[in-house]
């Protein structure tokens, strides 16, 4: 059995706490209901923008782990590659938040 949540628990769990921190969490695109991929897109004051998604590790486990970064002297290419990747996977959730360590939001096991 897969102890995994539901991914639309997990994403009103992660924008619920992220919004009662005092931040901005908003979702995107909205993914398949159970079993969709979740990608978190972190920000602070809407610059840096981060793109977290699980990868599988070497024990057999998914951590989040950031997989693409924003270039400062050319933002756009981040958004462009968040669009193909939704477009790609119309599964997938794309969840943004914006406060300052986001990172703390995203998966106890970063700790």
């Amino acid at each position: 059995m897969d102890a995994r949540l539901p991914a639309h628990i997990e994403v009103s769990a992660l924008t619920r706490a992220v919004q009662a921190a005092g931040g901005f969490a908003t979702i995107v695109q909205r993914g398949e209901k159970d079993a969709g991929v979740v990608l978190i897109v972190t920000m602070e004051r809407g610059e840096n923008a981060r793109l977290w998604e699980r990868m599988p590790q070497l024990d057999g486990s998914r951590k989040f782990m950031i997989s693409k970064t924003q270039e400062p002297e050319n933002p756009q290419q981040f958004n462009e590659y968040l669009g193909r990747r939704g477009r790609s996977d119309p599964d997938c959730w794309i969840v943004e938040l914006d406060i300052d360590g986001a990172e703390r939001f995203i998966d106890s096991a970063l700790q």
